[in-house]
């Protein structure tokens, strides 16, 4: 059926049938039920160009996409993405995936911000300073960061108290009697590993336990590298008697390096992990069960797709920015307990 065919059912001009289909203000809520009632039941689909050339959008929000990190491949942005695919399936809405090389990544974010390729921008994995925040609060594409970082002009984003999520979990360990605490963690010059950090290092200090360097390892996102940072751990003296471990991709590693010492996890050495909620990988079906930190990756997907897609409804109205900071619950298991002298 054609707009044409729809508007001469229900006896309104085109214009006004296309308007109430793309939500214009200045039709009724009255009208616009009616045209929108019709266009279900007749299987109405508008032809997505004449919808961009009335709506003066795209309908596409956009990713760029680093080819060097290799992204596909990478569990966690992959139940993230899932959560942004789930808003815009129900919003209507699709998604511009933007390879590049590193080296041109701020090229491309500037292009895309001249270009009207799309009507909007996810941007993730801020660092601590990150230029492509910088870039973009002086442009009109309107974009939310998942994630923080430090920026002198506001800014949209969803994130978790990573901060104060690890502090808890800090704190938990310390209080079961725990003083030499290995932190396996992602590379620090990420903003959210920085806030895992200072909550671990801070309150540390709280408790006056003197902070050790050595007994934070940094790594990419792998089950290796969670082996090889426990198995470092294990080499330091006094050996730690609890680890807090960034997420589930790490915990997998540093279990498999406490079993080969010999040593029993959650027994001989306690364990918090971040659970991010992926499918695959449940926390309370490991033996033991673990503590952990827990927040959906998935859910925060969904979250920022829908606060963009809020910002791109408004457009230049828009004014004060959303800045979404999302729960983190302690979920304590049979990883943690009181420590054996």
């Amino acid at each position: 059926m054609s707009l044409k065919e729809l508007s001469q059912r229900l006896g309104l001009s085109q214009t006004t049938v296309s308007r109430a289909l793309n939500g214009y203000p200045e039709v009724s809520e009255r009208t616009r039920q009616r045209v929108m009632q019709l266009a279900r039941e007749m299987n109405y689909r508008p032809n997505p160009s004449a919808k961009s050339l009335a709506t003066g959008r795209t309908e596409h929000i956009g990713i760029v996409l680093p080819i060097e990190k290799n992204l596909f491949v990478e569990p966690l942005f992959g139940e993230y993405l899932a959560g942004v695919a789930q808003f815009l399936a129900e919003a209507d809405m699709d998604i511009t995936m933007i390879p590049t090389p590193f080296s041109q990544e701020l090229a491309v974010y500037d292009q895309l911000a001249m270009s009207g390729r799309v009507d909007g921008l996810l941007v993730s994995s801020p660092a601590v300073q990150d230029a492509r925040v910088t870039s973009l609060v002086g442009s009109n594409l309107p974009f939310v960061v998942h994630g923080r970082t430090h920026c002198d002009q506001a800014y949209s984003y969803c994130d978790i108290d990573n901060q104060g999520a690890f502090a808890s979990a800090t704190r938990l360990l310390i209080e079961l009697g725990h003083q030499h605490i290995g932190l396996i963690n992602g590379d620090h010059s990420l903003n959210y590993a920085h806030d895992r950090f200072l909550g671990y290092k801070s309150t540390l200090e709280q408790y006056n336990i003197t902070y050790d360097p050595s007994l934070c390892v940094q790594g990419e996102i792998t089950e290796e590298s969670g082996f090889n940072a426990a198995a470092q751990l294990l080499m330091h003296r006094p050996r730690p008697s609890a680890f807090l471990i960034s997420n589930m991709i790490f915990v997998l590693g540093a279990m498999r390096a406490l079993r080969q010492h010999g040593l029993e996890p959650g027994y001989d050495v306690a364990i918090i992990v971040h659970d991010d909620h992926l499918p695959y990988l449940q926390a309370d079906k490991f033996d033991p069960p673990l503590t952990t930190t827990s927040s959906s990756i998935r859910k925060a997907g969904y979250e920022i797709t829908k606060m963009l897609h809020h910002e791109i409804e408004l457009g230049h109205t828009a004014s004060a920015k959303q800045q979404k900071l999302m729960e983190v619950d302690l979920v304590i298991r049979g990883s943690t307990r009181i420590r054996r002298n």
